[in-house]
């Protein structure tokens, strides 16, 4: 059974900094893509921050250029957000994503989310 399983969410202060991890387990491949969304009560799902597994090229979306860091681990199955300075609108339920593309926002795969919150 594939599945990604995200972790590292909880509650600070703003200016304050979290690390999330973001674990695949069951795949038989390895990932080409994994990436971060977050979604905040009542708006949109939005990218926050998109990795390539082979060519290592990242993208963030301009609210957290400069203030968040995807990374990837040695085997390629695991990703991080580092999130430093956070502020109040950062707060959103996070999810990771695999499998697929950062321009046009599609995955294959989803985790269940983790939630941060980060209060003023």
């Amino acid at each position: 059974q594939v599945q990604l399983v995200e972790s590292g969410g909880g509650s600070v202060q703003a200016g304050g900094s979290l690390r999330l991890s973001c674990a695949a387990h069951g795949f038989t491949y390895t990932l080409n893509s994994m990436s971060w969304f977050r979604q905040a009560p009542g708006k949109e799902r939005e990218g926050v921050a998109g990795l390539y597994t082979d060519s290592g090229n990242t993208y963030y979306a301009d609210s957290v250029k400069g203030r968040f860091t995807i990374s990837q681990d040695n085997t390629k199955n695991t990703v991080y957000l580092q999130m430093n300075s956070l502020k109040p609108e950062d707060t959103a339920m996070y999810y990771c994503a695999a499998d697929g593309s950062w321009s046009i926002g599609y995955y294959n795969f989803w985790g269940q989310g983790t939630q941060v919150t980060v209060s003023s």
